[in-house]
C-alpha cells in the first residue's frame, strides 16, 4: 500500500481555556481552501454551541474515527478532521485509518448561535490534551466556539508554528470520495425515536467497547418502531458489517432524539456477502453520521463505485465547468446548475459524481443532496493511484480492445481474451474479476477499458462527420 506524509501546521494547538467570562474552545485550522482562494489559518466561526456538551462529545466521536483502525488495529495513525464552513453550518468529517468508516458531524444553525459561519475547507487540531478536556464537560454552560485564529492574531502569525506529519495511505485517499459516491444511491431505510434507539445501539455486540462481533456481515430489518435482526438481506433490510464499528456512536447516546439508517436501494443487496450503510445519530442541533464500508475487512477503496466517472472524459470537462460555479452551498441545487452552466440536469449529475471522486463536493444523506467543499490533499492521486484506472488506460494504449456492437473482445497482457458484454449499459465480462463480485464492487478493467474505447470511438466519429460536412 503506497503512503505519503501530509504536513498540517497550526500557529498553536487547540485548546479549551476557562475565563471569567466562561469557557472558550479555540479550533486551530491549517491551510485550506476559501472563495478568496488558499489561507494559511482560514477563520470560519467565532460565536456559541447552543449545546456544549453535545457538541464537544459528537466532535470526540469524529476523532474517535479518526484516530481508529477497525481491521487490524494494530497500526494507529490520525489525520486531523477535515472542517468546511457552508455558510450556514459547520461539517466536521474524518476517515479511519483501516478505510472503511468515514465519520460526519453537521452542526447545523440551530446548533450554532451568535456568529456567522465562513466559507471553506480546511484541517482543524485535535490533539490529545484537547481530546481529554473536551471529555471533562460535563454541563451546558456557555461555550463560546472559534474555528480559526483569534481575530487580531489573524495578521500576527509569523510566530512558532505546531507541525503534524501524518501517513495518507492510497487506500485512505480513495475510500473518502468512494464512501461518498456510494451514499448517492442510500435511501432511507429505518428510523427509530430516542428510547429504541438507545436500545438497539447499546445492545450491539461490540458496539458498547466489548469484545469484537465475530462472523460476517449482519442485516436488520425494521419493524414496528424498532429494528429486528435477520441472518440474511430480505427485502428491506439494511446491512450492519462489523457493529463494533458503531461504537463512537456511544458518546452521543443519552443526547440522541432519533436514529435514522440509510442503505441501498430495495432488493439492491440481495444475493451479496455484504452492502454499505450509513447510520445517522440525530441530535439537538447536529447531526453525527457513520458511514460502514459492507465488511470490516473490507475498505471503501476497492469498491470502485468512482471509477465509471474517472474514465468518463465528457464527465472530466462537464466537471470543471462546475467546479467554476461552486461556492461552498451546503445544498447543491442541480437544477440551479443546469441553468447556470448550460448542461443538462443529467450532465451536471455526472459531473457532480466527478468532483466527488477527487473530493471537491461531498453528500448529505439525510438531504441527499451533495455540498461543495475541498478536501486538503492531492485529489489528483485519487486517479493516478488507482490500479483498475490504470490497467484500463494501459489497455486501451496498447490496443488491446476490439468493439463489436454489444460486445467487446479485450486481450489481457498474458494473451488470454475476455469477453464484455453490454446489456442495456450494464457492461458484464468473463474474467475472473467479474465471477467474483458481479459488479459489486464496480466495473473490472476490461469493462473500464472498453468504456474508454467506445467513448474514444464516439469522438473520432464526431470528429470524422464533422470535417466531412466542413469539406
Amino acid at each position: 500500500m503506497t503512503r505519503s506524509l501530509q504536513t498540517v501546521a497550526y500557529p498553536r494547538p487547540s485548546a479549551l481555556e476557562s475565563g471569567a467570562d466562561g469557557r472558550r474552545l479555540g479550533l486551530e485550522t491549517s491551510r485550506g481552501a476559501t472563495p478568496a482562494g488558499a489561507e494559511d489559518h482560514p477563520r470560519f466561526f467565532s460565536g456559541f454551541l447552543t449545546s456544549p456538551q453535545i457538541g464537544a462529545a459528537a466532535l470526540l466521536a469524529v476523532a474517535d474515527v479518526a484516530a481508529a483502525r477497525y481491521h487490524q488495529p494494530q497500526w494507529r495513525a490520525s489525520l486531523d478532521p477535515v472542517v468546511t464552513g457552508n455558510g450556514d453550518r459547520l461539517r466536521f468529517e474524518s476517515f479511519s485509518g483501516c478505510g472503511g468508516v468515514y465519520a460526519r458531524l453537521d452542526v447545523l444553525a440551530p446548533g450554532l448561535d451568535d456568529g456567522e459561519v465562513g466559507h471553506g475547507t480546511t484541517n482543524v487540531d485535535v490533539n490529545d490534551p484537547l481530546r481529554e478536556a473536551l471529555s471533562r464537560i460535563g454541563s451546558d454552560d456557555p461555550l463560546h466556539l472559534r474555528v480559526g485564529p483569534e481575530e487580531l492574531a489573524v495578521t500576527t502569525l509569523d510566530g512558532p508554528v505546531v507541525e503534524k506529519k501524518v501517513p495518507l495511505p492510497d487506500r485512505w485517499l480513495r475510500g473518502f470520495p468512494e464512501a461518498q459516491v456510494i451514499a448517492v444511491g442510500f435511501d432511507l431505510r429505518a428510523e427509530l425515536p430516542a428510547g429504541e434507539a438507545v436500545r438497539f445501539l447499546r445492545g450491539l455486540p461490540g458496539a458498547g467497547g466489548g469484545r469484537r462481533a465475530a462472523g460476517g456481515p449482519r442485516w436488520v430489518v425494521p419493524v414496528g418502531r424498532g429494528l429486528r435482526p435477520t441472518t440474511r438481506p430480505v427485502p428491506g433490510a439494511v446491512c450492519l458489517p462489523g457493529p463494533e464499528r458503531l461504537g463512537a456512536l456511544r458518546r452521543v447516546l443519552r443526547h440522541a432524539t432519533a436514529l435514522r439508517v440509510y442503505g441501498p436501494a430495495v432488493g439492491a443487496a440481495a444475493g451479496t456477502a455484504g452492502a454499505a450503510a450509513a447510520w445517522e445519530v440525530v441530535l439537538p442541533g447536529m447531526r453525527l453520521t457513520l458511514t460502514l464500508s459492507p465488511d470490516a475487512s473490507r475498505g471503501f477503496s476497492g469498491e470502485g463505485g468512482v471509477l465509471d466517472a474517472l474514465a468518463t472524459e465528457e464527465a472530466a470537462g462537464d466537471a470543471e465547468l462546475i467546479a467554476v460555479l461552486l461556492a461552498w452551498e451546503p445544498r447543491i441545487d442541480v437544477a440551479d446548475l443546469a441553468a447556470s452552466s448550460g448542461l443538462t440536469p443529467a450532465r451536471v449529475r455526472a459531473a457532480l459524481v466527478r468532483l466527488g471522486t477527487s473530493g471537491r463536493v461531498g453528500y448529505d444523506t439525510a438531504e441527499a443532496a451533495y455540498f461543495h467543499r475541498e478536501l486538503p490533499y492531492d485529489a489528483g492521486r485519487v486517479e493516478r493511484h488507482n490500479p483498475r484506472l490504470r490497467s484500463a488506460r494501459a489497455l486501451v494504449a496498447a490496443g488491446a480492445v476490439a468493439l463489436d456492437g454489444a460486445l467487446a473482445t479485450v486481450t489481457a497482457e498474458d494473451g488470454h481474451a475476455h469477453r464484455v458484454r453490454d446489456e442495456a449499459g450494464v457492461l458484464s465480462c468473463s474474467c475472473l474479476w467479474w465471477a467474483r463480485y458481479r459488479g459489486g464492487r464496480g466495473p473490472c478493467k476490461h469493462a473500464l477499458a472498453v468504456r474508454m474505447a467506445r467513448r474514444g470511438a464516439a469522438v473520432e466519429q464526431a470528429a470524422a462527420v464533422m470535417g466531412g460536412g466542413v469539406r
